[in-house]
């Protein structure tokens, strides 16, 4: 391929308001276009690295047993609405009717219609195991797009999902997959951590994401550098505090806290710490409501929450609501005298005494509450986000937080698609059992950005070998100078004939600026034809690394050992 054919236009500058590396190289080395927030164009060296990304990811994919489909982005929305998701996916989920006036959604992901094809399909514990996956197009009306390819409204993705008799065949099934991915990411030469995560709006259990560690990233996450064990703040377990005396109990004080809400507000207003309240969280689970209580200090980790009520989905307490079971508006709610409310609170209150909460009036809090005394606690459970600093619930010694991009997730989810979308199967006994599935994600085009993060210097992106658009870029020094010119062209045929993938940089430009952008693009080799041309010389680059001088006649082997290094 020729330069002076190809199709990228590369930039000098890019808005002040993009913030990644990534996304600011991937714009400036022509890899992708914004077309509107959160939607990008991929340009020709954006598509050659994606499919480079996609045919690691295939490969493994295949290798562990997994069979390729295609699945519609269009998916009737009443299948949605038989998992309950459309509710829960909310604004999130893009939707449309058709002509007819027939509802539709934009899939942002795809267990309701490779469910429902299972379910039209498998009959026999025979036709089990399966492993079914696609690479398709994503939608998700994310609120707050970011980052160019890292958090998008629309995105290429890897989707596969298992389909087993029982829990120990989803096990196997799982690991599979599991360890498909490292050696997927192996592949691209990226560092990652496992890490223990929240199912989201997926679901299920035993739910991991591979994460880059990276400082401008947006997840967040605990890790154990003793025991390397890893997790998100909302999963990661918090031991309970061990057993201590309780102040003594002080008499109960009304205050007035005219418009003070917040956390802020409150300790401001009464000089207090933030660790000496406690909030009440009001939520509605189906009929049912329930007073979650953590410390002022601390967030409440709804996941926790979640497991603790038994509840797939949990929702945050309207205005009405709050107003009916407490007589506050949003804001005053407080355990004491509440009722009709099962009342859940968090281990690390246990030990806590003469606290301050809200007062269940508007404009009031109360002093010197304690449990026990003033309110009775339905159940003690970890239910606070973990922090940096806390004890690893495994060998005890400090959690770090650290930031990171998620690449990949993995989640058991069990029989919950498969009971709602009627996917059955007769085991060997003749009984009728619905199918145990499990789902493994990895995103394409997020991947492309993740290794454009993490590989780049002050000049331009360094692509790993294994994902580059191209093998090696030959640049004749001066287009003019025919020397230069017929050997430049020479090594480029012998070049592809080996098997490379070579761009030629032919375009009649200023020398600086072929080299600032073979830079900006980052193909791994270079081959530099100057000033040693017309000794049948030239030089040989690894992109941010070593560089020798080689005959015209090994620079194949020399680029080969470079790139290798």
């Amino acid at each position: 391929m020729r330069t002076s054919h190809y199709f990228a236009p590369t930039l000098r500058q890019v808005s002040g308001e993009v913030e990644l590396a990534s996304h600011r190289l991937l714009l400036q080395a022509g890899y992708i276009r914004q077309v509107a927030a959160g939607v990008y164009s991929l340009l020709p060296l954006g598509v050659r690295v994606t499919r480079k990304v996609e045919n690691i990811i295939r490969e493994e994919m295949d290798a562990a047993g997994a069979l390729e489909c295609f699945l519609p982005a269009l998916h009737p929305l009443e299948l949605w609405e038989k998992t309950g998701r459309a509710e829960y996916w909310g604004p999130e989920l893009m939707r449309l009717k058709d002509r007819s006036g027939r509802p539709f959604c934009l899939g942002g992901t795809h267990e309701e219609v490779i469910t429902s094809l299972v379910a039209g399909e498998v009959r026999s514990y025979r036709e089990l195991p399966l492993n079914l996956y696609q690479i398709q197009t994503k939608f998700r009306d994310d609120p707050r797009p970011r980052g160019g390819l890292i958090r998008v409204r629309e995105f290429i993705m890897k989707d596969a999902y298992s389909f087993d008799r029982d829990v120990a065949g989803l096990d196997r099934s799982y690991d599979i997959m599991v360890e498909a991915y490292h050696k997927i990411l192996q592949r691209m030469g990226l560092p990652y951590h496992v890490v223990e995560a929240s199912g989201g709006g997926i679901g299920g259990w035993d739910t991991k994401e591979f994460e880059l560690p990276s400082e401008t990233g947006e997840s967040r996450y605990l890790r154990c550098e003793k025991c390397e064990y890893a997790a998100t703040p909302e999963v990661a377990e918090v031991k309970p505090p061990a057993p201590a005396e309780r102040a003594e109990a002080l008499p109960i004080e009304r205050v007035e806290t005219p418009e003070k809400r917040t956390i802020e507000q409150v300790t401001e207003f009464l000089g207090v710490s933030p660790r000496r309240l406690v909030k009440t969280l009001v939520y509605q689970v189906g009929e049912k409501v329930v007073a979650a209580l953590v410390r002022g200090d601390r967030d409440l980790s709804e996941d926790k929450l979640r497991a603790v009520l038994e509840a797939r989905v949990l929702e945050m307490a309207g205005p009405e609501t709050i107003a009916r079971v407490t007589g506050a508006p949003v804001g005053f709610a407080g355990p004491v005298g509440l009722k009709g409310v099962e009342i859940i609170a968090d281990e690390e209150l246990r030990n806590e005494a003469n606290f301050v909460t809200g007062g269940n009036e508007a404009d009031l809090h109360l002093r010197n509450v304690n449990w026990g005394r003033d309110f009775e606690v339905s159940r003690w459970a970890d239910l606070r986000c973990a922090a940096e600093g806390d004890p690893c619930p495994g060998c005890g010694a400090s959690l770090r937080e650290l930031r990171g991009v998620e690449l990949a997730h993995v989640f058991k989810l069990g029989t919950f698609y498969s009971e709602a979308l009627g996917a059955y199967f007769l085991d060997e006994d003749g009984t009728r059992k619905p199918i145990v599935m499990g789902c493994y994600g990895i995103g394409s085009t997020r991947m492309v950005a993740a290794i454009a993060e993490h590989y780049h210097d002050e000049n331009g992106l360094i692509w790993p070998p294994s994902v580059a658009p191209f093998d090696v870029i030959v640049i004749p020094v001066n287009h003019d100078d025919e020397v230069h010119r017929s050997l430049a062209e020479r090594i480029y045929e012998e070049l592809k004939a080996a098997g490379l993938e070579v761009l030629l940089e032919d375009r009649v430009e200023r020398p600086g600026v072929k080299f600032k952008d073979a830079d900006l693009i980052g193909i791994p080799g270079q081959v530099v034809v100057g000033r040693l041309a017309k000794e049948g010389k030239v030089e040989v680059r690894r992109r941010g690394g070593e560089s020798r001088v080689a005959p015209a006649e090994e620079v194949g082997s020399v680029l080969r050992e470079l790139l290798a290094s």
